[in-house]
């Protein structure tokens, strides 16, 4: 334990918070679930705490009070404002709850119910030096040894796998879209609970972490199981008007950059980013607002320009290693194996609208993990042992994550332009820029990989059990609603030592797919070996630096 006085619950979008937000901790406390079998059991809703977690939320929802339970005969009590049960499986009154909650306030080992981090998860100093070290010496042999031509020819080897038909799609997005219709009800009627509640834990944890890992390691999932084509194609076979406008071409990847600035806020900033009902509301209004703008511009254009996850997940998903190719008639879809990264070697230059909205999906992932440091804590003049709260954070963090995307952007076009100079090319630094901007990609990804992989690991567990009784009525539809919370799997030393080695490989292999990638580009912008080498040289140092960076914000420690 690191640190104590502090009581912390877990939040669905990322990190283990507390509620008084003053550190992550390690310790599991039975108050949130009985330790059984190495893992934390799941109470039922119903006899779950929640007293402390709007105590601890008082900046928000003020004190709570509490007056009995109308079953009588001395059940539960609850609290007046919110109506969450009290503490305990058991009778109580008001001066064993006032008497457990300053017990617990003024105890001198931390109580926590799960963490992200910890003593056991940061990343330790050796770790982050050697993998700095292997960034620079790959950097350095892939400029001086490696030929950019004999990497084309390597990325275009393929390996024909299975033929998946296309008419498929449309049934499995029909059924994407009932799914995300019961997500969407049980956000508005079934546990306020966010570890209960199957929304948030598959908005922030299935999709948000997961299926980004899955598109960029494995292959575009997304196209086959996204909700939007099914009742499209549905709409069309019925008859109703479709393609109302064209789509400008002057737009751009700009509605999407729009859209994921605000996912990204809603994520990173909202006050409460996991409550079930909050959450419900802002999903029903992007589903409704992304339906519309199908039936008025298309499906093809609207998912291709507009709606941000489908414009993320595809460009993303260029460096798996699993690609689809239509057929000529477009009945089938041959599935093929290549290597990590080979489509995004033939990839087009992206128009600015679309180099900066990647640059804004790197530059929020890393201000995810900034925002919760220690340095950036002090920087804006916040005790990281005494955290005001999200909602004290808002306009300084707001302020943030636009300052991360711009001095991103600023770095990166300064970077590429001095390449191009070094190089005296007369090339547009648009064009250069488009290309250049896929090869920062894979590190952000792997950092992606590296800072979620425990929220992933554990909430993951969470959001299967959620899944089986999403209105917490008693359900078990897929025969895991009693399943044991192993948190285990992440604490302990062999787990820490598996986790810290997983982290910086992950953060090494980016870096050098990034540095190849910028390899290929740098032989199609320029055919002759020295002036590819120099056009490269600043964005290859931009790739250390920003992989440094990552490697330092999982070692530095953190308050959420």
């Amino acid at each position: 334990m690191l640190l104590s006085r502090t009581l912390v619950t877990r939040s669905a979008s990322g990190a283990w918070r507390s509620y008084m937000e003053g550190a992550t901790l390690t310790t599991p406390s039975p108050l949130w679930g009985g330790i059984q079998g190495g893992g934390l059991k799941r109470a039922k809703p119903s006899r779950r705490c929640y007293l402390l977690q709007q105590v601890l939320q008082g900046n928000r929802w003020g004190t709570p009070t509490l007056y009995p339970s109308p079953q009588g005969g001395g059940g539960h009590r609850r609290c007046a404002r919110c109506d969450y049960p009290a503490i305990g499986r058991h009778k109580t009154n008001s001066v064993l709850g006032v008497a457990t909650l300053l017990l617990l306030v003024t105890s001198t080992d931390a109580l926590a119910h799960a963490s992200d981090r910890g003593y056991v998860l940061l990343l330790p100093i050796g770790h982050y030096i050697v993998g700095g070290a292997a960034a620079v010496a790959a950097s350095f042999l892939a400029l001086v040894f490696l030929p950019a031509g004999s990497l084309g020819r390597f990325a275009a080897a393929r390996l024909a796998l299975i033929r998946l038909p296309s008419a498929a799609r449309s049934y499995v997005s029909v059924v994407s879209f009932g799914i995300l219709l019961v997500l969407i009800a049980a956000g508005f009627f079934g546990s306020r609970d966010p570890l209960s509640n199957p929304l948030p834990l598959t908005i922030w944890t299935l999709l948000w972490v997961g299926l980004t890992l899955v598109q960029g390691l494995v292959g575009d999932i997304w196209q086959w199981i996204n909700p939007w084509l099914g009742p499209y194609r549905l709409a069309r076979s019925l008859g109703w008007p479709l393609h109302l406008l064209r789509y400008p071409e002057r737009a751009g990847y700009w509605p999407a950059l729009v859209l994921f600035a605000g996912f990204a806020w809603f994520e990173l900033i909202d006050i409460a980013p996991d409550e079930p009902g909050r959450l419900a509301s802002a999903v029903t209004v992007y589903t409704v607002f992304t339906l519309a703008m199908i039936l008025v511009f298309g499906y093809r254009a609207w998912t291709r320009h507009g709606e941000f996850l489908s414009v993320f997940f595809g460009m993303i998903a260029r460096f798996a290693v699993l690609q689809g190719r239509p057929s000529p008639d477009g009945s089938d879809e041959q599935l093929l194996l290549g290597v990590p990264g080979a489509r995004v070697a033939a990839a087009l230059p992206l128009p600015p609208s679309g180099v900066f909205f990647l640059l804004f999906a790197l530059a929020s992932v890393s201000f995810d993990g900034l925002s919760r440091t220690f340095f950036w804590l002090g920087l804006i003049g916040v005790n990281p042992l005494e955290f005001p709260g999200r909602s004290a954070v808002i306009g300084v963090n707001s302020f943030g994550l636009l300052a991360a995307f711009l001095a991103l952007a600023a770095v990166f076009f300064l970077a590429v332009s001095l390449g191009e100079r070094l190089t005296e090319s007369r090339r547009p630094l648009e064009q250069a820029a488009g290309l250049y901007v896929w090869s920062i990609v894979p590190i952000a990804l792997a950092y992606h990989l590296a800072h979620y992989l425990t929220v992933l690991l554990v909430n993951g567990q969470y959001g299967v059990v959620a899944l089986s009784d999403p209105f917490s009525r008693g359900w078990n539809l897929f025969g895991t609603a009693d399943m044991a919370v192993g948190a285990g799997i992440v604490s302990g030393s062999a787990a820490a030592w598996v986790l810290w080695n997983t982290q910086a490989a992950a953060i090494i292999a980016g870096h050098v797919l990034a540095v190849l990638v910028a390899h290929v580009f740098a032989g199609r912008l320029h055919p002759k070996g020295r002036d590819a080498m120099l056009s490269q040289l600043p964005l290859t140092l931009l790739m250390i630096a920003y992989t440094v960076f990552g490697l330092w914000l999982l070692s530095t420690p953190t308050a959420g």
